[in-house]
């Protein structure tokens, strides 16, 4: 697959993990690990769904620290290829049922190094607009964290 970045509408940051592509994977694809690292703290995920096939769910409601609650419902993954990459979106919902609205495609793309793992995340958006709307809402700064999060708990793995 092809993951080329169009500099008008994405983002992206790229993480060097000290794990195995199977440790990430993991990671990504298990519920009960993705919650503890997929959002900033304090903000935490609960109950995900994680179904990492082509349709499957993908569901992260997010709770902050006063108890808010962050909620969209599921997306879907658009595909999956274990250690290799996952890519989901808000689009849809499950089964590619569309949704009406969506914010973006997010896509993490696994490479074997020496120390482990590199990862790429990339948050794609329909337009211009969409993306400085993710900049402002501080994308860099919170899928940065989120990604350290992630690095440390594959590391306890």
């Amino acid at each position: 697959m092809n993951f080329d970045i169009n500099p008008e509408t994405d983002l992206e940051l790229t993480r060097d993990i000290a794990a195995s592509t199977l440790t990430v994977w993991r990671c990504l694809t298990e519920a009960d690990l993705l919650e503890q690292w997929f959002c900033p703290r304090p903000y935490k995920v609960v109950d995900a769904v994680v179904d990492p096939v082509p349709g499957g769910a993908f569901h992260t409601p997010m709770v902050g620290p006063d108890g808010e609650t962050m909620d969209e419902g599921p997306g879907c993954v658009l595909t999956a290829e274990p250690h290799k990459h996952f890519v989901f979106t808000d689009h849809f919902h499950p089964g590619y049922k569309p949704r009406g609205s969506g914010f973006m495609v997010g896509a993490y793309i696994l490479d074997a190094i020496d120390t482990g793992t590199r990862l790429r995340a990339i948050a794609m958006h329909t337009d211009p607009a969409q993306k400085a709307e993710h900049e402002k809402m501080g994308f860099h700064e919170g899928w940065g964290t989120a990604l350290e999060q992630l690095d440390d708990l594959a590391k306890r793995l």
